[in-house]
Formats: C-alpha cells, sequence, structure tokens
C-alpha cells in the first residue's frame, strides 16, 4: 500500500526525554528515588501533556510539596535539559523524507509551552508539515481520538499513514486503526523500513 504521509513520535525518538538521568547528575541517584518516590512529577507531567499550563501546574505541585519545591520547579525551569539531545541520525531520516516531498507529521504527547520551547531550540521541528500535539488537541495517545484527529485533519485513509513510535502502546492504538506502523528501536530500523516501504531509497540516509 502507497504511503502518503509519514508520523514521527517526537520524545525519544527524535529527542531524548530522561528526567531521571537529568535530575540524578543534579541531585544523585538516591536524592533523586527520593524525590521521584514522594512527588508524582510523571503525573504531572502528564496533566501539562494533556493541556494543563506548565508553570500553573509546577507551582501547584511545589505548593503540596514545600520540601521539594526547588527540586520541582528544575522541571519548569531545567525543561529543555531534560529534552536532550537531539538524535541526528532520526533527524536524518526525517530530512530524507521531507526531501522526497513526502507529506511529515508529528504526533506528540507534549504540552503547549514545552512544544514552544523544544521548537525553539530545534530548527527541525519546522520541517514537520502538520503537527498534532496532545496539549492543543486536549486528546492523547495511546486514546484513539487523538488518531482519528490527524485522519480527520489530513484526510489520508489509515493505511496510507505509516507512524513510528518507541511506545508499544501508541504502535498498538495506530495499528487497530489500520495504519501501518513501527516501533521505534533506533534510526537504522526505521530507515529501512521506510526503504522497504518505497517512501526512501536505499542509501538516502547515511548513519554515523
Amino acid at each position: 500500500m502507497p504511503i502518503d504521509a509519514v508520523v514521527f513520535d517526537i520524545g525519544r525518538v527524535l529527542i531524548d526525554w530522561q528526567p531521571e538521568a537529568f535530575y540524578d547528575r543534579c541531585l544523585g541517584e538516591d536524592r533523586r528515588r527520593r524525590l521521584f518516590a514522594e512527588v508524582d512529577l510523571h503525573g504531572m507531567n502528564e496533566g501539562v501533556d494533556g493541556g494543563d499550563p506548565l508553570s500553573d501546574a509546577v507551582e501547584a505541585l511545589a505548593a503540596r510539596h514545600p520540601d521539594w519545591a526547588a527540586e520541582i520547579r528544575m522541571w519548569r525551569d531545567s525543561w529543555l535539559d531534560m529534552a536532550s539531545p537531539a538524535f541526528p541520525d532520526t533527524v536524518a531520516v526525517l530530512k530524507a523524507v521531507k526531501a522526497r516531498g513526502v507529506p511529515v507529521f508529528a504526533l506528540t504527547n507534549f504540552g503547549e509551552a514545552t512544544y514552544d520551547i523544544a521548537r525553539a531550540a530545534y530548527p527541525f521541528f519546522d520541517l514537520f508539515d502538520r503537527a498534532y500535539v496532545s496539549a492543543r488537541l486536549r486528546a492523547m495517545k495511546p486514546h484513539p481520538r487523538i488518531y482519528e484527529i490527524l485522519e480527520t485533519d489530513s484526510g489520508i485513509a489509515p493505511e496510507r499513514l505509516i507512524f513510528t513510535d518507541d511506545k508499544p502502546e501508541n504502535i498498538a492504538a495506530a495499528a487497530a486503526r489500520g495504519w501501518q506502523t513501527h516501533l521505534f528501536e533506533g534510526a537504522g530500523g526505521w530507515a529501512a523500513r521506510l526503504v522497504a516501504e518505497g517512501v526512501l531509497a536505499p542509501g538516502a540516509v547515511a548513519h554515523g
């Protein structure tokens, strides 16, 4: 089946996302473990991805955990340090697809403010023909609604979309709608899949 658009997840596909590693560097592993055991930072971030304003969410959590307030505020004030670096090999795949004239979309669980921060830091975000961002849409992977929004907005039949994501549950949700899918485990495998589907020519992406 011909592919009419290639859909990329962002976190852990195009840019790294390892908050625990960031806090390990800042606090040490033992203190970081205490922080994450006592404070639901990932739950807060899920709310941000769902549409909660970043600063409001951070300040509300800091107010509930005053002993950890400074560390909680690091999630906002040093957010880009958690969402780095970019993965150049996957960015090269994105650029190669774009160069072939095939539309490229982002489908990502991301906060509104944090997406703007990332876009300012990473120029390749501007290569996306369309970006489907959970906070803007008030819908998150793996809920079917966000996939439906992309289908309806793009006008592309599910079977003519190919999507990569590092989370099996997000891939499964897309596959259940008839999308072609690829579980992301590295840029090389993703590039090879796109070659196999006829989206890229062999040798179109050179990895370092």
